[in-house]
């Protein structure tokens, strides 16, 4: 592939030319990171809910309504798993970068609150997200973990990624040094079930969590960041871990700006 053949991004997106670009960890969301995982959860065959708030001024007709926050929420049919959209809510960030999609779980539907979340920024792949719906939704026992943290390093591994050098670190960075995954301290408001992390005083560490992030140089911002609560299976992880670190390219027409000198690309059909 090569990474200086020319893409207009400044076309109108139908008309712009798709490429198989790679590494995939570096691809971006190509602009349709709801799109993509919205079509993973229906095909999945989850319920779809939009609560819309917003303001109407007097007299004022129900389309000219400015719309000033949105939440699209996917559940599925056993209702012990579901997935938020919030990109537009901006509830909070990880990496300075807004959450786009929430995802949870509980052990049992008579359960209030959920066991475990996970989150993904915008520019995550698209891909990774659905794969990790796709185990989920496939895991009889969503809120237990069928498999160690070995299982995440040994997926990002399998496809080239490197382990730290000190062997108690569960972290692994790609050959460029450009994309991370690592299982430590989480960041605040991650929403997990654990007693210890309910527990947890303000100078103390809580369980640890896996979280992933993308940073094209260093010092920049980072491109993308996901992360996931203490206790998200191991094995749920691996599949998103599996996912991001796989060789074969992605489909895309929109490259982030931060990582475009950084892909090859090949024009598609």
């Amino acid at each position: 592939m090569n990474p200086d053949f020319p893409l207009d991004q400044s076309a109108p997106r139908g008309g712009q030319p798709a490429f198989w670009v790679g590494p995939r960890h570096l691809a971006g969301d190509d602009g349709r990171l709801y799109d993509s995982v919205a079509d993973t959860l229906s095909g999945l065959g989850w319920t779809s809910l939009t609560i819309v708030r917003g303001r109407q001024e007097p007299d004022e007709e129900p389309e000219d309504r400015q719309v000033l926050r949105s939440t699209v929420l996917h559940i599925a049919p056993d209702a012990r798993c579901w997935a938020q959209w919030s990109l537009a809510d901006e509830p909070f960030s990880l990496g300075e970068l807004p959450i786009a999609w929430q995802i949870s779980a509980r052990a049992e539907t008579s359960s209030p609150i959920a066991q475990w979340s996970a989150y993904f920024t915008g520019d995550v792949p698209g891909e990774a997200v659905s794969d990790f719906l796709l185990a989920l939704d496939a895991h009889d026992q969503p809120a237990v973990s069928l498999a160690g943290p070995q299982l995440v390093l040994d997926a990002v591994v399998a496809h080239g990624w490197f382990r730290d050098i000190d062997p108690s670190r569960a972290e692994a960075t790609d050959p460029t040094f450009t994309s991370h995954i690592g299982l430590g301290e989480v960041a605040p408001l991650i929403q997990d079930a654990d007693p210890r992390a309910l527990t947890t005083a303000a100078d103390e560490t809580g369980p640890p969590g896996w979280q992933a992030w993308a940073q094209p140089a260093l010092g920049a911002p980072c491109l993308w960041v996901a992360a996931f609560a203490a206790g998200v299976p191991h094995d749920l992880v691996a599949a998103f871990a599996a996912s991001l670190s796989s060789t074969e390219p992605v489909l895309r027409r929109v490259l982030p700006e931060a990582t475009r000198e950084l892909l090859l690309r090949a024009p598609a059909g």
